[in-house]
């Protein structure tokens, strides 16, 4: 992409081109100046997974908006960022027309705070649920859930990238890769296949629980309380769909709910075509 500079109504210059590796601590910055705890380590594997652009004025980061892209049809959307000094100029609008402009053609799903409802409906985007965002430091003693929850190998990456697939619609098998890689794995295994599987792995704060896919909820409640039973006396954030019913049960685990934010498509909505669902997000960004 070439670099695009305008003209503001201050008449600074403001140039549009690629995020890359060397805008990642002014990102960092902008994320912690927000309060989203995201770590340098997270920018750096959001950026590896996907692309973005970055807004400068003068060489200095003031915006950034990634996306993530599921073969040739989807796309999410997220970490669209402008520092606060710089709001009310336009150059929101100008990251987000020109992230819909790279990914003409796609249907692109997002998590949307209610700052960001008004523009995204104004480009198009619907209401199609709503994510909460459980968190708190894990107190509670449990013990591992055993009866056919295992550890992921190697192996068992095929199995895991097609599970998701057919769970979600779309071919993250490259997000998988790399959230395998860096995370700890549980699956149920079958005779015939997996029936569902977790990642909980470092982000933010502490530690992330999800993606979560299963077949049923009993079964996604075991795999989280699985993944939970490892992590007490530690931060633990787990983004949950409202429409499996979770929320309740997390809080009474001790993880309350502490936000929530609205889930959003321009386009059509992936339609998955196996048994599994996806009960708990990788992030509010990646889905």
């Amino acid at each position: 992409m070439a670099i695009e500079a305008t003209k503001d109504d201050t008449t600074t210059e403001v140039a549009l081109t690629p995020l890359t590796a060397r805008h990642l601590p002014g990102a960092l910055k902008l994320s912690q100046d927000i309060r989203w705890p995201y770590r340098l380590q997270d920018w750096e594997f959001a950026l590896a997974a996907g692309q973005g652009l970055a807004l400068e004025r003068h060489g200095r980061l003031i915006g950034t908006a990634l996306w993530w892209c599921w073969g040739q049809s989807n796309a999410n959307a997220g970490m669209i960022i402008v520092t606060e000094s710089e709001q009310g100029r336009g150059h929101g609008a100008r990251l987000f027309d020109a992230l819909l402009e790279a990914n003409r053609g796609r249907n692109v799903a997002l998590c949307s705070t209610k700052e960001g409802l008004a523009l995204y409906q104004r480009r198009g985007f619907v209401e199609v649920g709503t994510v909460f965002q459980h968190q708190a430091d894990f107190d509670m003693a449990l013990a591992a859930e055993g009866d056919g929850i295992r550890p992921a190998t190697a192996t068992d990456l095929a199995a895991i990238q097609d599970f998701d697939k057919h769970a979600t619609g779309l071919d993250r098998a490259a997000l998988l890769a790399a959230l395998t890689a860096s995370g700890r794995v549980t699956l149920i295994a079958q005779a015939d296949g997996i029936s569902g599987y977790s990642i909980a792995r470092r982000f933010g704060r502490g530690t992330v629980i999800g993606p979560v896919a299963a077949t049923t909820t009993e079964d996604a409640k075991r795999l989280i309380l699985e993944q939970l039973a490892q992590l007490q006396g530690q931060f633990v954030r787990i983004d949950v769909p409202a429409e499996h019913g979770l929320s309740d049960w997390l809080h009474s685990l001790g993880l309350p709910r502490t936000d929530q934010v609205t889930a959003m498509v321009k386009g059509a909505q992936p339609t998955p075509d196996g048994a599994g669902r996806i009960y708990a997000l990788a992030s509010q960004s990646l889905g």
